[in-house]
């Protein structure tokens, strides 16, 4: 049996010959698959950016309410403390998101400087709608479906996420010179 596998990966039958003719017959599929599980990345460096903000760094704030524009965060719902953690959170994981979307994602050789108002001006735009629609939608469905409404405002800012982050990112952002 050690003899088949060995024979299956020089013969590129294994799984690693698998992707790679998935990747030179769909490469446009492979690329957004790739730049999804990726940004898993930045997912979980925002997770940890917002645990550490809310754990360690921003807690003497929390009690003071923060009202600004489409934010809205009374002291009850983590205050300024929160907000400044969502806001580390958030450009932490889009430090993140850039550099490995680059490299990995799309291997891009851009000028940074020629390119990040362009990622700036993207991440801003998705992060405002990423604040203001989970509310409208789960105001609007959680007649319908109850508390699962944040989960479907969730998938839904995701989706949004996407459809905004990964056209930018490959089209302007990325793009090859």
């Amino acid at each position: 049996m050690k003899g088949k596998s060995s024979t299956m990966q020089k013969d590129g039958n294994g799984i690693v010959g698998l992707l790679k003719s998935f990747k030179d017959k769909h490469p446009d599929i492979y690329e957004f698959i790739l730049f999804n599980i990726m940004s898993n990345v930045a997912t979980i460096t925002n997770f940890i950016m917002l645990w550490i903000g809310t754990g360690i760094l921003f807690t003497p704030f929390s009690d003071i309410d923060f009202h600004w524009f489409v934010f809205d965060y009374s002291a009850e719902e983590g205050g300024l403390g929160a907000f400044l953690s969502f806001l580390l959170a958030y450009v932490c994981a889009q430090i993140v998101n850039f550099i490995v979307q680059r490299k990995i994602v799309f291997s891009a050789t851009v000028n940074i400087m020629k390119v990040l108002p362009w990622y700036i001006l993207t991440i801003t735009v998705a992060g405002l709608i990423s604040v203001w629609l989970p509310p409208y939608i789960i105001a609007q469905l959680t007649p319908y479906v109850g508390a699962f409404a944040a989960t479907i405002a969730n998938a839904v800012n995701i989706l949004v996420q996407v459809l905004i982050n990964y056209p930018m990112m490959k089209f302007v952002i990325m793009k090859k010179e």
